[in-house]
């Protein structure tokens, strides 16, 4: 899977020995995607691959990453682990995006500009009609 965006955390590495006796390392970035709803995920990084990725925050990446999810103790957790990453040039997050076609191909038509909030209401606007007489008794 690929997830491409902007670097914008660099957590710290994390590392130790397994209960048979194996030394492992692990480093963590933060990534937000570009676009009209950008999301962030969370990859990491294991062992000596960790000294083959160089991320600086604030430059965009287009990232590999295998997806893992696991079952412990009836909850599901999630992994994305990076294999590959490199370097792109994309517009900063506050450039505007372009317009994207509804389902269906047919761009869609231009709203129609909003009545006058303050304009007196239309003759016609009365929902219950005009009546000369008033029944009300207050």
């Amino acid at each position: 899977m690929e997830i491409e965006g902007k670097i914008i955390m660099d957590l710290p590495e994390e590392g130790g020995t397994s209960k048979a006796g194996n030394v492992w390392r692990k480093k963590s970035f933060v990534l937000e995607t570009m676009g009209q709803y950008p999301r962030k995920a969370k990859f990491d990084i294991f062992g000596d691959r960790i000294d083959n990725f160089h991320f600086e925050i604030g430059k965009t990446y287009k990232v590999q990453v295998d997806v893992e999810s696991r079952e412990f103790n009836g909850r599901w957790y999630t992994d994305l682990r990076a294999f590959s990453a490199q370097e792109t040039n994309l517009a900063p997050t506050g450039a505007p995006q372009p317009a994207q076609q509804p389902f269906g191909g047919a761009p869609a038509a231009a709203p129609a500009a909003p009545a006058d909030p303050f304009a007196a209401p239309a003759a016609s606007a009365d929902p219950f009609g005009s009546s000369e007489t008033d029944d009300l008794p207050f």
